[in-house]
């Protein structure tokens, strides 16, 4: 019975929250199903590492003047598509958003993927951008959206790789923008399957998100932003990856740098939920579109991730 009661208990939260929200139940079951937890994206892309998630590398999907650049998710360390992405993949295309990733790989059916030099995987992402510009036209940008190393990559590819005149937006979610300390690496290898065993073995990836490495200090000498992008850096307090936690903000004029716990104080996301964390996820969309950014509904804090408006 109390079981029950807690189940029933939930489900009334939920509801409420999503009403509270502006949200509805039938909202959030859209043509592209969303994973609503960091696990249950690990377990989902187990099968398929090399399978992008739900509405995300859409070749048919067409620009809209509501969302007129396309947006690439860049992995973290470790990470693949699905397992990375898996909800806000889904809910930028259930919005409307042309989505595309990238197997940041020379394996792209390994379930381990993003271990690979940060350079290598920057020019997988540049030549990814190239693509689309060639796709939807020459006046075409696209906004960058990187989780953790994925957040480095973004910034290294529009600096470093010359990238900015195709970029709009450069969003980071916990991102490694000044490199990080072996043990917050080994954080985020302990909770994926394998990953430790492959960082012991050699991760390239992991020695170009060290302080003082080569990658970091390309993107650090002479700052770090470019004329002509947005930047937004979102940390978390509990991030125990990212070492010290403000490293991953950006002291630079015009930068946004947003903590989620100033946008609901009670969260206690750590790195690894970012993707999959309903702040988050607002303050991502709010990044891409400043003109229709709406306040965090912090009851949805606490809960799996869930559809959210544009």
């Amino acid at each position: 019975m109390a079981r029950s009661f807690l189940r029933a208990g939930t489900a009334v939260l939920f509801t409420a929250a999503l009403a509270l929200s502006g949200y509805s139940s039938a909202a959030a079951q859209t043509n592209n199903p969303i994973i609503s937890t960091a696990t249950a994206g690990i377990i989902a892309s187990m099968s398929h590492p090399e399978a992008p998630p739900a509405g995300v590398n859409n070749n048919d999907c067409k620009l809209t003047a509501a969302h007129p650049r396309p947006v690439i998710l860049v992995n973290g360390t470790f990470a693949n598509m699905k397992m990375e992405w898996g909800a806000l993949g889904p809910i930028l295309a259930n919005n409307g958003y042309c989505v595309f990733s990238a197997a940041l790989t020379s394996t792209p059916n390994s379930f381990i993927q993003t271990t690979q030099t940060l350079p290598t995987s920057a020019n997988q992402i540049k030549a990814l951008i190239d693509q689309l510009v060639t796709k939807y036209g020459p006046n075409t940008k696209v906004d960058l959206v990187g989780h953790s190393q994925g957040g480095l990559i973004a910034l290294y590819t529009t600096k470093v790789l010359n990238s900015a005149p195709k970029v709009g937006t450069v969003v980071g979610i916990g991102a490694t923008t000044h490199g990080t300390t072996l043990s917050g690496l080994t954080t985020v290898a302990a909770f994926i399957p394998g990953a430790s065993e492959i960082m012991e073995a050699g991760c390239p990836a992991c020695s170009d998100q060290l302080p003082d490495s080569t990658v970091v200090k390309a993107v650090s000498n002479g700052g770090i932003t470019k004329p002509g992008v947005s930047y937004t850096m979102i940390g978390t307090r509990y991030d125990l990856a990212v070492t010290p936690t403000s490293s991953t903000f950006i002291d630079e004029a015009g930068v946004n740098n947003k903590w989620v716990q100033d946008a609901c104080g009670g969260s206690l996301v750590e790195h690894i939920r970012m993707p999959y964390d309903n702040t988050t996820i607002r303050l991502v969309l709010n990044a891409l579109s400043p003109s229709t950014a709406k306040n965090a509904n912090c009851l949805l804090a606490w809960l799996p991730a869930v559809q959210q408006p544009s």
